[in-house]
């Protein structure tokens, strides 16, 4: 088995787990291919003798590799989208950072982790990414994202006003600091914030959520994916900010956008010990008297 390590950035306080998981890969005979930035950053506490192969980005990640883990948090796993595309490669989320819904196994249930992906006793979880298409190119040849796409306010304090039709039909025209369309991975993320909805990762759907709406009654509403999501934005200021998960672009009112449902998915490694449900209330403390 060939396994990616990819870690956007790591404290002191890391390193020994870091260096745990390092050895539970060798020890069970599984390769590894190293996240260059990674592997140049943990090399001083390292006792390799030779030099690991590396990658940089989807270009040079081996395309025999097994699975990419990603040790960090949920914004960590966010960045190995990119990295992994259409190749169809499995993520594997480990989480040293604080909550962690995507990257939901903890340091603790490392070991079991790891030789649960030796015996094969795991499930592979298909998730739906969300598509932009603009009438210029954006985002570097990677216009998808797992977690969610959102249009945003960025040089005045005031609100702007997001025109957004389904299908070409008009929905709404949403007066507020910005709009976020989620996909049901992305509705326990920034749109859960806004006052978003759960949805199930299976639901064929997508969560449009506005972000600070001038109008209260305005709230999520939920839509199947099998629609495409257009816009046209106005503000007193010319340039708006647009996202795809956490990366981000400056556009003005000129730039048509619209979003549906990528043509690929991605696969997120589940131990069978884990499951959505279990996820949620630990995460959110569901059924937990939080009063003891």
């Amino acid at each position: 088995m060939l396994v990616a390590i990819y870690n956007r950035t790591f404290e002191e306080q890391d390193v020994p787990i870091l260096l745990h998981i390092l050895q539970m890969l060798e020890k069970n005979k599984i390769q590894i291919v190293f996240y260059k930035d990674f592997y140049e950053r943990l090399q001083p506490n390292l006792s390799y003798t030779a030099t690991p192969r590396m990658f940089t980005g989807k270009k040079d990640l081996p395309p025999h590799t097994d699975m990419l883990f990603s040790l960090g948090g949920d914004g960590t796993l966010l960045d190995t989208v990119c990295f992994v595309g259409n190749t169809n490669i499995p993520l594997i989320g480990i989480n040293l950072g604080r909550l962690g819904f995507l990257a939901a196994i903890p340091e603790e249930e490392v070991d079991n982790a790891i030789l649960s992906l030796v015996r094969g006793s795991y499930t592979l979880e298909k998730r739906t990414l969300i598509h932009l298409d603009s009438s210029i190119p954006l985002f570097d040849g990677s216009p998808f994202a797992l977690n969610e796409f959102t249009l945003h306010r960025k040089d005045s304090s005031s609100m702007i006003r997001i025109h957004t039709y389904l299908n070409g039909e008009f929905l709404n025209t949403y007066w507020a600091d910005g709009l976020i369309v989620a996909t049901p991975t992305g509705s326990t993320g920034y749109s859960l914030s806004c006052g978003g909805p759960v949805v199930f990762p299976q639901t064929s759907s997508f969560v449009i959520t506005p972000v600070s709406p001038h109008n209260l009654n305005t709230r999520s509403i939920i839509v199947p994916d099998d629609n495409v999501i257009s816009f046209e934005v106005e503000g007193r200021a010319e340039q708006f900010l647009c996202t795809l998960d956490a990366r981000t672009e400056s556009i003005t009112s000129s730039i048509q956008l619209a979003v549906k449902k990528e043509s690929f998915g991605i696969q997120l490694v589940r131990p069978d010990e884990h499951n959505f449900l279990k996820t949620i209330r630990q995460k959110l403390y569901w059924g937990i008297d939080r009063r003891n």
